[in-house]
């Protein structure tokens, strides 16, 4: 990071929210409704973060070949979905410091942003009801615009939207996704350790740094800035 930091945009599944338990019910659901047997937590931590459409592909993927996938596809992602809804945040938790962290980047008069690869329908009233709405200036989920991460059009959207150069944008995010975009846009990224990030470790995303949480990582950027100055 080498210019202040006006901006943060900020990840919501494996960043803010552990939703693995709210995913596990509604693949469940839909795999049920195809036939299948369950899945388990730690195989669906390595699937998500792609968006609805791949992780649904992936998940049919553990028992269909390509072919069953696409003649099934359009009544299992139906199915997800309407399972999905129903179930949204009932089981997902706040990480530790998410809350502390956000009320502490606006309190240095930082603009939020939640850029996240998840559906706008499921990702709004998420963010309603954990508590979180309010901090965020813009929201784009994975069907917000044209490309979601890791592109990096959410990215630069934001950059836009807030009138920064994205060098003045950190992302912060739990997966190679979003350090990809941000590279891609320009931005700094911090990295949390805790997420998913596909399965791999976390030490392998080409970040500027690994926060133990929101509020470590407005911390670091207090510091940052206060150096800039």
């Amino acid at each position: 990071m080498k210019a202040a930091i006006r901006a943060a945009i900020i990840d919501l599944d494996g960043t803010m929210l552990d939703t693995l338990p709210d995913f596990e019910l509604a693949l469940n659901g839909m795999r049920a409704e195809c036939g299948l047997a369950p899945i388990g937590l730690a195989q669906i931590a390595t699937l998500v973060g792609k968006g609805s459409e791949h992780l649904v592909r992936s998940v049919l993927a553990l028992d269909w070949d390509a072919a069953r996938i696409d003649t099934h596809f359009a009544a299992a992602m139906a199915a997800y979905q309407r399972h999905y809804l129903r179930i949204n945040g009932q089981r997902a938790t706040l990480y530790p410091d998410v809350l502390a962290g956000l009320q502490a980047l606006r309190e240095q008069g930082l603009r939020l942003a939640c850029v996240t690869n998840k559906p706008i329908a499921f990702t709004l009233p998420l963010l309603e009801a954990k508590g979180l709405r309010s901090y965020f200036d813009v929201v784009y989920g994975g069907d917000s615009l044209a490309r979601k991460k890791p592109d990096p059009l959410p990215l630069t959207t934001v950059c836009r939207d807030f009138d920064l150069a994205p060098a003045q944008v950190v992302a912060i995010g739990d997966s190679s996704n979003d350090a990809e975009a941000a590279r891609a846009a320009g931005c700094p990224v911090l990295t949390v350790p805790y997420g998913y990030n596909h399965g791999l470790s976390v030490q392998e995303i080409d970040s500027d740094g690994i926060v133990s949480s929101l509020l470590d990582a407005a911390t670091r950027i207090s510091l940052h800035n206060t150096t800039i100055h």
